[in-house]
């Protein structure tokens, strides 16, 4: 009878310890077991320059969700890219989005303007208003070549 209590106290004991590993592993990985707490959204870009799915998207610099699935639409030859931002944060039809760079050559990043409460609407379509990565390869090459168009006029 003694050895079924113990038996009986270890198998909790280890079934508790999976339990608390299995909770831990979801809230660092940012996961959810029911449900969604962020919406869908979608920005289109002419250029994304190395943006990738994953990458943050923020509002005054803090992380407000992250970039979906990536893909190029072939009417119009622009990327359309799937914003997954928190739920808790409203958007307006005026708000706009650019691609960022953390550092000189670092990870990019989507910065949001959110629009302008009590002016514009709330945020039903997609958001135009964007502002595509800047090319660091092209800047350099002009900086250090000279503009091809400045030399055609002179």
């Amino acid at each position: 009878m003694n050895s079924k209590k113990i038996d009986f106290s270890v198998g909790l004991f280890v079934l508790i310890g999976l339990l608390a590993i299995v909770y831990m592993a979801v809230q660092i990985g940012g996961s959810r077991f029911l449900g969604s707490d962020s919406r869908s959204v979608t920005a289109i870009f002419t250029n994304i320059g190395g943006l990738s799915s994953g990458s943050n998207i923020t509002i005054a610099g803090v992380k407000i969700g992250t970039v979906g699935p990536i893909t190029l639409n072939p009417e119009t030859l622009k990327a359309e890219v799937e914003l997954r931002i928190d739920n808790d944060i409203e958007l307006f039809d005026d708000a706009t989005a650019s691609i960022k760079t953390n550092g000189l050559i670092g990870d990019k990043y989507i910065a949001i303007y959110p629009g302008t409460p009590g002016i514009g609407f709330p945020l039903e379509g997609a958001i135009v208003d964007t502002e595509a990565a800047i090319d660091i390869e092209s800047l350099i090459s002009r900086f250090a070549f000279g503009d091809v168009t400045e030399e055609k006029k002179n």
